[in-house]
């Protein structure tokens, strides 16, 4: 079953149970997603609908990057190949741009936000800032200390 299927509830608990995914991949992806909604709420009530469908896009494809990323560990347990290693690193690559589009968006929806909504753009620019520092972390860590220009592009990106 997706995670984007699941409540919040179900999927807390499987990232605490002890298995191999999900893990902080896909918690970084849902909390990235979860950043998109916010700016899609604010969007929404500022009448942005661009904006809005923007931030739909964004949160659909971190919802699914979440399972691509525990499928890509998991294969990676399986198989121990080099393409699977290489998966666990463009994944969360793949994470941290769309938490920087986040990021960038939710910023964007401040600017012209009235009211409490504006808080929610605020919150959802941190929240997203922290998905993107989290997913370049994870690339990092998988890249496991060789020098790699995704390692680069993932510390450039705004965090």
């Amino acid at each position: 079953m997706p995670f984007a299927d699941l409540s919040v509830g179900d999927f807390a608990a499987a990232l605490g149970e002890r298995a191999p995914t999900p893990a902080s991949g896909a918690a970084t992806a849902v909390t990235a997603a979860l950043a998109a909604a916010l700016a899609e709420l604010t969007a929404r009530f500022s009448g942005d609908e661009p904006s809005a469908d923007e931030a739909v896009r964004l949160r659909e494809r971190l919802l699914a990057l979440a399972d691509e990323d525990a499928a890509a560990y998991a294969e990676l347990m399986e198989t121990r190949s080099d393409a699977a290693r290489e998966r666990t690193i463009d994944v969360p690559l793949e994470i941290a741009e769309h938490a920087a589009d986040v990021v960038r968006l939710a910023e964007r929806t401040r600017a012209s936000a009235r009211g409490s909504v504006a808080g929610d753009a605020e919150v959802a620019a941190l929240i997203a800032r922290a998905a993107v520092a989290a997913a370049a972390r994870l690339v990092e860590m998988n890249l496991r200390g060789r020098d790699d220009p995704r390692a680069h592009r993932a510390r450039e990106l705004p965090a």
